[in-house]
């Protein structure tokens, strides 16, 4: 049996290990269209160019910062403070690319997807790539089978993975929960390396020549300065200071939306306000946990209502609560700690699947002494 997690409303309550059936989630089609039609004639899916904007400014006025601040540096050490910002900046690029792949920004859905397509070959990522996956976790979030964010790749999500798992990788599984935050600091290379493959694959890949050379003048762009006027260590120290927080922030925001939430067997059959309210954690700490984590602290929002700008997010929540409640059905939202200590807990329960089932727990701990 697949093993998830299934926290109380505020998510400080026990947690309980069971698959997702279809029996579980009551059949609440028309509560979505009742939302839909409320959140509309309220206003919220009206566009925020204004704030999309302003944020787009402080991203550009922040890299013009820091390219300055590195420049002044010169050979010092410092210059890793910089890679981190760098970092940081490069992740709000991230959600600026999610909120346009989802028409949220500008008013046609050609222009979001060039918008996006530029976005995310700027920071190193194919948006052919990151578009096809993500649409398909949308459609079915940790769905076995139909979700790609559940399925394997280093980390297991579910105990059919892990318990597959052999030689050093069967080391890791085991370990997973504790390991997972480390194993973030390679997410960013582990994204370029995706993105890449992805695009020199044979056959048709939507918008390759726009991506590939945007992606090529950004690697030169960031790597030809850094290793011309850095000593060489100094270099590679930035390079990796800069991979390693990208890759943990970017982890550290999707990770707790949909991680440690019920897992739904492949072939159940589900309302779409069900699955997607059920499988969807929000993160509280109002306009702070917005701004860090780009909108994604409103998950159970924004998987409901995936177009609707970020701005809005917080005003629709309101609603959604209101007829979870009515309904019965459950809304998960927690503390961004107690969400990352949910995920651990749970990549550990799924790593024991991964231990021999013939060996005595006695003697490991006797042979670990």
């Amino acid at each position: 049996m697949t093993t998830t997690v299934a926290p109380t409303l505020d998510g400080l309550g026990p947690l309980r290990y069971t698959r997702a059936r279809a029996e579980d989630f009551p059949p609440v089609a028309k509560a979505y269209t009742t939302l839909s039609q409320i959140a509309r004639e309220s206003g919220l899916f009206a566009r925020a160019p204004w704030f999309y904007g302003l944020v787009g400014v402080a991203i550009a006025v922040g890299l013009a910062a820091t390219t300055a601040g590195s420049i002044l540096l010169g050979d010092s050490w410092f210059q890793l403070l910089m890679a981190a910002a760098y970092a940081l900046l490069f992740t709000q690029i991230a959600f600026l690319t999610h909120e346009a792949a989802h028409r949220q920004i500008l008013s046609s859905g050609p222009a979001n997807d060039r918008l996006a397509r530029i976005l995310a070959a700027s920071i190193g990522m194919s948006y052919a790539w990151w578009d096809s996956k993500h649409t398909r976790h949308h459609a079915n979030p940790n769905r076995v089978g139909k979700d790609p964010d559940i399925e394997i790749d280093t980390i297991s999500f579910i105990e059919e993975d892990a318990v597959k798992a052999r030689g050093f990788l069967r080391f890791l599984t085991q370990r997973q929960g504790w390991l997972f935050f480390p194993l973030l600091t390679l997410e960013g290379l582990n994204l370029h390396r995706h993105s890449i493959a992805y695009l020199l694959q044979r056959g048709p890949v939507k918008g390759r020549w726009i991506e590939l050379p945007i992606i090529v003048a950004r690697f030169v762009i960031i790597l030809v300065p850094v290793f011309m006027f850095l000593p060489l260590g100094m270099a590679f120290a930035f390079i990796g200071v800069q991979l390693a927080v990208f890759g943990v922030y970017m982890g550290a925001s999707f990770a707790p939306n949909h991680k440690g939430m019920p897992v739904i067997a492949h072939d159940a059959k589900l309302d779409f306000f069900s699955k997607q309210v059920r499988t969807s954690r929000n993160i509280r700490g109002g306009w702070w946990a917005t701004s860090l984590m780009g909108g994604l602290n409103y998950q159970v929002e924004h998987h409901l209502f995936p177009s609707m700008a970020r701005p809005n997010l917080s005003k629709v929540r309101l609603l959604v609560r209101e007829h979870c409640e009515k309904l019965g059905v459950p809304y998960t939202e927690t503390s961004l700690l107690r969400s990352y200590a949910i995920v651990i807990e749970y990549l550990n329960r799924v790593g024991l699947a991964a231990r021999d089932p013939f060996e005595c727990p006695i003697t490991a701990t006797y042979r670990k002494a």
